[in-house]
């Protein structure tokens, strides 16, 4: 029996919260990876929901359910998937190796710091869209939308784990942003898919973000949104 085995169940449960708590320090303090992830969803927001929505109050909510697929798309790829190609270039993941500590305490700490991260997109989401969007959803919506938004970032966690166990430091982030930003589009997050051209429309269920979009604008009420 190893030192992690002997371990009682309430150290062990504090190991994965504590690595789960520090991970999200680290990211959060990291001013390259935390302000694009919480602050281009809320700009983007800001931009389609409220200065070119007008007086259209369905625009604000279509804008909403699209902008909160779009957000948790980044603490999994960007947050998770580099994370870990910068621990790879830096030894982290053979210390932890070495360390007294449950072997899968590291890839909890980095799903739990995304859907931290997701949860956190959502409370900004939430306070833009009611502040300054006008958007009224029932209590039921705003869970539907949260439950939406924390189950959708764990494929894009596994994408980035796919990223970050297979491309070097400095490879990923073009690799993440590569996936990231053509997805995004081409799932109709930033332009609805009923204007753009047929033949995308039809390729458009091949990305995992367009189902990512549909469960989001379904929470909102929007299940029918082109």
């Amino acid at each position: 029996m190893n030192a992690v085995e002997a371990m009682p169940l309430p150290h062990l449960v504090r190991i994965y919260a504590l690595d789960a708590w520090f991970e999200f320090l680290r990211v959060l303090r990291m001013p390259g990876a935390a302000l694009p992830m919480l602050v281009f969803p809320a700009m983007f927001y800001l931009l389609f929901g409220v200065v070119f929505a007008g007086k259209n109050p369905q625009q604000a909510v279509y804008v909403l359910g699209s902008m909160a697929a779009f957000g948790v798309m980044s603490p999994g790829l960007f947050g998770f998937g580099i994370g870990v190609a910068l621990d790879r270039a830096r030894g982290l993941l053979m210390l932890k190796r070495a360390l007294p500590v449950p072997p899968g305490a590291y890839l909890a700490a980095k799903m739990a710091m995304a859907l931290l991260f997701a949860l956190l997109i959502f409370v900004i989401l939430a306070a833009l869209a009611v502040t300054v969007g006008a958007v009224r959803l029932a209590p039921l919506q705003w869970l539907g939308l949260l439950g939406a938004m924390l189950l959708g970032v764990l494929p894009f966690c596994a994408i980035g784990l796919l990223i970050g166990s297979r491309a070097s430091a400095q490879a990923a982030p073009a690799i993440a942003n590569l996936i990231y930003l053509p997805m995004s589009f081409l799932s109709g997050l930033w332009v609805p898919l009923a204007a753009m051209p047929h033949v995308l429309q039809q390729l458009a269920p091949l990305w995992p973000a367009w189902y990512l979009g549909r469960l989001s604008l379904r929470a909102v009420g929007m299940a029918h949104a082109p």
